[in-house]
């Protein structure tokens, strides 16, 4: 029987590292250095973690080189070495994100939307760390990025 995979949301993220959710303190202000450093923990978590489903991928694609006499099982197999390869493309990607994103930590330059330059918040950053875009600059990019496709 397969396992079922898990579907990846916010709360593992937060999981992943090991903390709860933020909570602000009264009078607090934005983006001081226990958000920096409650967000640097969580994207240099998520991001080891990604580093180490990689390597695995990478490892068990090795292991699991077996050459099928039968085409049809060798077809099946280049196919979930594909998949396998595609998964982790995109997890390349996401690192190339958390490692932006934190040389924006870095330059005091995170937490600030990059369109309007207004606070993103700190749920919306939990849920998506990498966000760049406060949550009404994104939903007009999908708008624009709909109509084009159209």
């Amino acid at each position: 029987m397969k396992s079922k995979k898990k579907k990846f949301s916010s709360l593992s993220i937060l999981s992943i590292a090991r903390v709860n959710p933020y909570k602000n303190k009264k009078n607090e202000k934005y983006m001081n250095k226990n958000q920096i450093n409650h967000f640097k923990k969580i994207l240099e978590s998520w991001r080891n973690h990604i580093e180490k489903k990689i390597n695995y991928e990478k490892n068990n694609i090795l292991k699991e080189q077996i050459n099928f006499p039968d085409p049809i099982d060798r077809a099946v197999q280049e196919e979930e070495f594909n998949l396998k390869l595609q998964n982790n493309a995109r997890n390349i990607k996401i690192i190339k994100k958390i490692n932006n994103t934190l040389k924006k930590i870095e330059l005091n330059d995170f937490g600030y939307c990059a369109s309007c330059d207004i606070k993103i918040g700190i749920k919306r950053l939990e849920a998506r760390p990498t966000a760049n875009l406060c949550i009404d600059c994104k939903t007009l990019s999908e708008i624009r990025e709909k109509q084009i496709i159209k």
